[in-house]
């Protein structure tokens, strides 16, 4: 054979052994989370760290942000609370405008996130009832925070007006606004111990307090994502008290077109990493596949996220339809009693 037919001859089996990777599949995997300082975006990177798979956990403005990157399709995946996540579903409250997104889907949800008031101790406030014309940071619009503190205002029938002052600070300012002396409390919907309360108690000598009455009793009662919720004593100092307070539920959700391998990949090397994915923080300690796969759910799960649940026997499909179809009429139950 000719010299030039023989190279002609190599370069051609080349061509066909070799496969050039796709753009796609060096682009890496990316989880929208929160504030760099809150426990989303912790859980965000300890996803990343048990995929096998290029994957980034990407700060932003938290939850109502998300959600809507998702629907507009700038997003991927995505943590958001799990009140605002039946909110869009269906598209009710923040999410009236936009309509339900019915391409949302779940893939689990994840740790609990009590509502936090954290107050100076020199601002003589003791409880919720005591933040009236005081000067309060409700978090930056689109976060997860702030969605639940317009709730509880709703159901305690407080507007703007009955704060001397309100702030739309980042969860990883208000701290150093509080120990500034420029708010008098800050209010978190967050995982615990977080660095952002540690920082708060440890520099400005603040303190948790208690969020109960009547009113919380009737958005727990009536709201399927909201639970009881507790800070245990001694977290963030030998001083702290038990705290009593209410919360919901951290979630992972997606749309309904992202590849259903790629999830299944990512669900399926969470839980075959299970003890190691726990161990990235304290607030996933306590986490469960049980309560994963059907606590703060509202959209329907992903089909990839799916298909595992199933090969576990954790699921079946006929349940879990009956269970997202029931989310409507909860939904109209609560606006019902609240009105």
């Amino acid at each position: 054979m000719k010299p030039t037919a023989r190279l002609l001859g190599i370069g051609l089996t080349s061509l066909f052994l070799w496969n050039p990777p796709s753009a796609q599949a060096d682009d890496p995997l990316i989880i929208a989370t929160a504030s760099p300082a809150g426990v989303y975006h912790v859980v965000g990177r300890a996803l990343c760290r048990v995929v096998e798979t290029p994957c980034r956990a990407q700060p932003g403005d938290g939850s109502s942000a998300n959600l809507r990157g998702l629907r507009r399709g700038d997003l991927q995946l995505a943590m958001a609370q799990s009140d605002l996540h039946q909110y869009a579903t269906l598209g009710t409250e923040g999410f009236r405008n936009d309509g339900p997104d019915e391409a949302l889907r779940s893939i689990f949800s994840l740790h609990s996130e009590p509502f936090t008031l954290v107050v100076r101790r020199d601002a003589g406030i003791r409880d919720f009832e005591d933040l009236q014309q005081r000067s309060v940071n409700i978090g930056n619009p689109g976060s997860g925070q702030r969605g639940t503190m317009l709730r509880l205002m709703d159901a305690r029938g407080w507007s703007r007006s009955n704060f001397r002052q309100i702030h739309d600070l980042p969860a990883d300012q208000q701290s150093m606004e509080l120990c500034h002396g420029n708010i008098d409390a800050m209010v978190y919907t967050v995982g615990h111990p977080n660095a952002s309360v540690a920082q708060a108690i440890r520099l400005c000598n603040a303190e948790i307090v208690d969020v109960q009455g009547e009113f919380v009793d009737l958005l727990v009662d009536a709201y399927p994502y909201f639970t009881r919720a507790s800070i245990p004593a001694g977290l963030y100092g030998p001083d702290q008290q038990a705290v009593s307070t209410f919360g919901v539920k951290a979630t992972l959700v997606t749309k309904a077109d992202t590849d259903a391998d790629l999830v299944y990949r990512l669900v399926s090397s969470v839980f075959d990493n299970f003890a190691r994915f726990k161990a990235a923080h304290p607030a996933l300690g306590q986490l469960t596949p049980q309560a994963m796969i059907r606590e703060g759910l509202s959209a329907p799960l992903h089909e990839g996220a799916l298909r595992f649940y199933r090969e576990q026997g954790w699921v079946e499909a006929e349940s879990m339809m009956s269970e997202r179809n029931d989310q409507p009429r909860l939904a109209e139950h609560a606006a019902a009693r609240l009105e």
